[in-house]
């Protein structure tokens, strides 16, 4: 999250953001877990679970989070996905 996007306490700017979820990509895509960068980084209430939102069907999340994840494949690792509620990275497991 960032300030002013949706649900945000967060006092971090967009730019700040954004440079802090690149360099999470660049740990993860260097071996680091997803579970544990979720777990120390997440400003959602899924990171206490390692970033794991459990399943869910189509229409159930914002549209480009739900793009980006039915245009993966299990396993694969998303690209930065900025919707109203700041940025995110997506590890699709199912």
């Amino acid at each position: 999250m960032y300030q002013g996007s949706a649900s945000s306490s967060a006092t971090r700017s967009k730019e700040d953001a954004a440079t802090q979820i690149a360099d999470l990509k660049t740990q993860i895509e260097g071996g680091a877990d997803f579970a544990e960068i979720a777990r120390a980084n997440s400003d959602c209430p899924s990171g206490a679970q390692g970033g794991d939102l459990g399943s869910f069907g189509r229409g159930q999340m914002v549209p480009e989070f739900e793009t980006a994840t039915y245009a993966m494949d299990v396993g694969d690792l998303s690209d930065v996905v900025e919707t109203d509620f700041g940025y995110h990275l997506i590890q699709r497991t199912e």
